[in-house]
């Protein structure tokens, strides 16, 4: 890498070979019935021999069979994961019409950001209740208000039993926000570092996070920690992202933070 890059964003991290040598040790293995004599030589020995080798002529090599995964059922039972059909199924239970009308996506779109769905944990009365009730949480950020919505479904009848909305709760990011939050810092003036690094690496424009392997990590404001630009991270949704690129190597971009609720970018206090 050229000297150039240490003016770009930040340091372009290049991994180190860790060259690992290997003692090669040969083991004599002792078959049994053959210690402490060599019978190679008898007429014993010989014969012994030749009846293996017409032992092993006469074993046809049974090609390996490779089963197929068994289709996945529509319904689970029980504490079983579940499955793809039931998991398109909540979701879309869970995302009503009130909900998609009145919220918003990462990208600005009607309809809150979907996040995940997961097997609900059971009632306190229901721990080990082979019949309890299945249940799936969906969970989604709002982010016209800022706030995380589960909605939890019974999966049986196919209604919403109870929905939660909390602010300043913070879980992992989805794929799909680290994407956006990296399509915001390269359009803004605090990606031109990651876009120059971009380009000494592989002699090529970034346009899209498409290009990129994209790690993250949710930030939340600590006092003296950032500038005031930041200040509300935590009770908006904010990413530090570790981008790589795509068969090259990690770029340094620890110090800057998208806010994606407020939609910019603002670089860290050092």
């Amino acid at each position: 890498m050229r000297k150039t890059v240490h003016r770009h964003l930040g340091k372009l991290v290049a991994g180190t070979a860790v060259a690992v040598t290997g003692t090669a040790v040969m083991v004599g293995i002792t078959l049994p019935g053959t210690a402490g004599a060599d019978d190679t030589g008898t007429r014993a020995g010989q014969a012994g021999q030749s009846a293996q080798r017409e032992a092993g002529a006469d074993r046809a090599v049974v090609p390996g069979v490779v089963e197929e995964v068994p289709a996945e059922g529509e319904k689970g039972t029980g504490r079983d994961p579940l499955t793809d059909d039931e998991t398109e199924r909540v979701a879309k239970i869970a995302l009503n019409r009130q909900l998609l009308q009145s919220s918003e996506s990462v990208d600005g779109e009607r309809g809150p950001q979907r996040l995940g769905v997961d097997l609900a944990e059971p009632e306190a009365d229901e721990v080990g209740d082979p019949d309890a009730p299945r249940r799936a949480d969906v969970t989604f950020y709002d982010y016209r208000d800022d706030a995380l919505v589960t909605r939890t479904v019974d999966l049986s009848t196919g209604k919403v039993v109870r929905t939660g909305t909390q602010h300043g709760v913070q879980p992992p990011l989805s794929g799909d926000e680290k994407a956006e939050a990296a399509r915001l810092l390269i359009a803004g003036p605090l990606g031109a570092g990651l876009k120059a690094d971009y380009r000494d690496a592989t002699g090529k424009e970034l346009t899209s996070p498409d290009q990129l392997q994209l790690s993250g990590a949710v930030y939340r404001a600590a006092p003296d920690a950032q500038p005031a630009a930041l200040d509300q991270c935590g009770e908006h949704r904010c990413v530090r992202l570790f981008p790589k690129i795509k068969n090259g190597p990690w770029v340094d971009a620890r110090s800057i933070v998208i806010d994606l609720s407020a939609r910019k970018a603002a670089r860290l206090d050092r």
